[in-house]
């Protein structure tokens, strides 16, 4: 049997995490197994559908990396004849029948179309969750159209799954109530029933369903904070499912292969914020410093060599956990020194257990300073240069009024890196600047 299984995205709103986890579960079995994902719109609320929402699922897909197999995407708003077709069989075999209703308010249908239900118990396995059973007398007589031309989601959802031939339905467990009336119409039609798997929903770390109240939940603005695909897709795979070892950090092919639906567990599945950053972090540091710099904010480069650059970039990679961090703490005036000259008492240029005065050492340091080669003027090299005087004459009464000096700050990157962003003629600037400050 080859494994057939689909994407059925209702573009009712913007491309959820939890959908996308739902995606990558479908995504990560069918690759196992060699099948085939079919891709589809079920668009058959056609007040909230809109292809704004249809546009961001799909770009959302593509930008995780999760492929499906047709190169032709099914609307279900296009396929009203075929409905109607399944439609007519299931009245005639008087499965089916229009049904006089009582408007509630004036201008709704009087008529819609209501499955006759048998009132029965109907019982499936689910791969992840065993034999699962519902009476469906509760159900009552459910509605399936609003006429012959306006299928909805039940039959319409029922009718796809049997045309395009899908074997495996992986999908969140909030659909699982809707599984009783979707197996009395599969026997209706005639059709196979498919094998079932509803994964557990994502939860907030209140243990409530995550929404957008707890913050960003869009793959989009994952995306415009700068999170990378790799590390999505990672942390949303160990998301409700482990592989039983220690290893967090997992690429596509490594979670293709070790992906276990039946070992997706029951219970919802807590989101971290937290923990997703850190797993970003992991990949910003695999991806190294060239990768960073193209996301460097504009303000921060402008009029800065190569070098310049590097040891910025440096830099930031070890404080960001998203390329996003970089502009927000931007925003925030973290790296103000960097665009202008400090303004700080002299006091500061103090160090609290210093044993001699900064103003000799920070002379000294802009002797050393001029005499690096432009070649040598990186962080290793200036710190060569700059490390041994420190040693000898005490490292907190050296690198202190130094760091002080250019960056205005008590807590900043070291002196050496700061050096290095800066440029010697910036750096020769703000360390006679200091010399002045205390004379």
């Amino acid at each position: 049997m080859t494994v057939i299984t689909r994407f059925p995205p209702s573009p009712t709103g913007f491309f959820h995490i939890g959908r996308a986890r739902t995606f990558l579960f479908n995504y990560l079995f069918t690759r196992q197994n060699g099948g085939k994902i079919v891709f589809r719109i079920e668009d058959t609320d056609k007040e909230r559908s809109k292809i704004e929402y249809e546009k961001d699922i799909i770009d959302g897909l593509r930008w995780l990396g999760i492929t499906w197999d047709n190169a032709v995407i099914a609307r279900q708003s296009e396929r009203n004849e075929i409905y109607k077709k399944y439609l007519q069989k299931i009245i005639a075999d008087g499965n089916a029948y229009l049904s006089k209703e009582t408007p509630e308010k004036e201008g709704e249908r009087a008529e819609v179309i209501r499955f006759k239900n048998p009132k029965k118990v109907v019982t499936f396995t689910d791969i992840i969750r065993g034999e699962v059973s519902f009476d469906t007398t509760d159900l009552g007589d459910f509605v399936i159209a609003k006429s012959l031309e306006e299928p909805i989601y039940h039959l319409s959802v029922v009718v796809d799954d049997f045309e395009m031939g899908v074997t495996h339905v992986i999908r969140g467990e909030d659909g699982i109530s809707n599984t009783p009336r979707q197996i009395l119409i599969q026997e209706a039609i005639e059709a196979p029933r498919p094998l079932y798997a509803h994964v557990p929903l994502i939860l907030a770390e209140d243990r409530s369903k995550l929404s957008a109240r707890h913050g960003a939940v869009g793959v989009t603005e994952y995306r415009t904070k700068g999170y990378l695909p790799e590390a999505i897709i990672n942390y949303l795979a160990l998301l409700g499912w482990n592989p039983g070892t220690d290893q967090e950090l997992f690429t596509l092919e490594e979670l293709i292969g070790k992906f276990d639906l039946a070992k997706v567990q029951k219970g919802g599945a807590i989101f971290s914020e937290e923990k997703l950053r850190w797993v970003n972090k992991e990949y910003l540091k695999k991806a190294g410093v060239k990768a960073v710099i193209p996301y460097i904010p504009a303000e921060l480069t402008k009029g800065k060599s190569e070098l310049q650059i590097q040891a910025l970039a440096e830099m930031l990679l070890e404080r960001i956990s998203v390329y996003g961090d970089m502009k927000t703490e931007l925003t925030a005036g973290e790296y103000d020194y960097l665009l202008k000259k400090p303004v700080y008492p002299k006091e500061m240029l103090r160090w609290k257990k210093a044993k001699s005065e900064p103003q000799e050492h920070l002379e000294n340091v802009c002797s050393l300073v001029e005499k690096i080669s432009p070649d040598a003027y990186t962080v290793s090299g200036i710190k060569e240069a700059l490390f041994p005087y420190a040693e000898a004459k005490g490292k907190g009464d050296v690198l202190w009024p130094t760091r002080v000096a250019l960056s205005g700050k008590e807590q900043s990157p070291d002196p050496f890196t700061l050096a290095a962003i800066l440029g010697k003629e910036e750096t020769l600037a703000r360390l006679q600047s200091a010399v002045k400050l205390l004379g």
